[in-house]
């Protein structure tokens, strides 16, 4: 039980926020149902539901990844959290269905405008509440996402260069910033929605809110599913290869590499090189150069294996493509 906690620790805290934030907005939304009658209200109750149990589920995972390798696992767990997260977006797509299917109802027969001003502000107030929180899980999302990018992650950064930027960071916590974008507009969306039925007579405006959320949703089971699927097919990640070619090229005594590709293993990197070198090089002396480079390497954003081996320079040059590779400095 120790190490399954000790694990669980090691999670994305973004999905364990996420998942603890919108079980707290599903019980605000359970309780505007009750006090409206609003079907709307409990349609959004039951999003959040699934939200958070999908958070959750990715926290689990997340953590659960980071399990150390076994002999009947050596390459270890790392690809697991591409498993959840492939569960998860199953999950994200059904919600998604749902939405856009019952905001289509909504437009081919909308419902009569709220005109009970104390339901009408109930409903509002809860939606912004939500936005509220939302718009803080969100923040707390893409400081995370760009601390994992390497990027600065001050002031209003996490929100406004987060989306540039989410490439570099973790499956999990792409996820759950990308649902909780989502969700955030959509609360908004809801919204102005409500407004204009209620000021306009226009009614169909909720439905259409609905399916502009759904799409919204739909976009991310694209995203998450396309990356993961490649993660646990195992992809490799050309920006730390060009950025472990650097590192390794600037040795003096490296001749040209052989070989050279970085593997994702769900949240981590791992590093396989093969490089020239002079034959008169001495064992000691290969020996600290394997140690100098791999510690290099090591100190890379998300590395956290690297297996180096040698062979003899032949003379013939493999790697870069072309001189600009050479000249770009690698930031260490």
């Amino acid at each position: 039980m120790k190490d399954i906690i000790a694990l669980l620790k090691k999670g994305s805290m973004a999905s364990l926020t996420a998942s603890i934030v919108n079980f707290f907005i599903a019980g605000l939304k359970g309780v505007a149902f009750i006090l409206t009658a609003n079907v709307a209200m409990f349609a959004e109750m039951m999003h959040s539901i699934g939200d958070a149990l999908n958070q959750l589920f990715v926290f689990i995972g997340s953590g659960l990844s980071k399990k150390a390798p076994t002999e009947r696992f050596p390459f270890g767990f790392g690809r697991l959290v591409n498993l959840v997260l492939l569960f998860a977006v199953i999950i994200v797509g059904i919600l998604a269905y749902e939405t856009i299917r019952e905001g289509l109802h909504h437009i081919l027969e909308p419902l009569p405008v709220e005109t009970d001003t104390t339901m009408l502000l109930i409903n509002i107030g809860v939606l912004a509440i939500a936005a509220v929180l939302e718009t803080f899980v969100l923040y707390k999302a893409g400081k995370e996402l760009l601390q994992q990018a390497d990027m600065p992650y001050d002031g209003l950064k996490p929100i406004t260069t987060s989306f540039a930027n989410m490439d570099r960071a973790k499956p999990a916590t792409k996820l759950v910033f990308l649902e909780d974008a989502v969700a955030t507009g959509g609360a908004i969306f809801a919204i102005i929605a409500i407004l204009v039925a209620r000021f306009t007579g226009f009614s169909q405006s909720e439905g259409i809110a609905s399916v502009i959320i759904g799409l919204a949703m739909f976009y991310i089971v694209y995203k998450i599913f396309m990356e993961n699927a490649a993660g646990a097919l195992g992809e490799h990640d050309p920006r730390m290869e060009e950025r472990v070619s650097q590192i390794v090229l600037r040795h003096d005594e490296i001749k040209d590499i052989r070989k050279l590709f970085v593997m994702k293993e769900g949240d981590n990197l791992h590093a396989e090189v093969v490089a020239e070198i002079d034959p008169d090089l001495t064992s000691r002396e290969v020996n600290r150069i394997r140690d100098e480079i791999e510690k290099l390497i090591l100190k890379q954003q998300h590395v956290t294996d690297v297996n180096m081996e040698f062979e003899l320079n032949d003379g013939k040059r493999t790697w870069p493509k072309t001189q600009d590779d050479l000249d770009r400095k690698p930031k260490y």
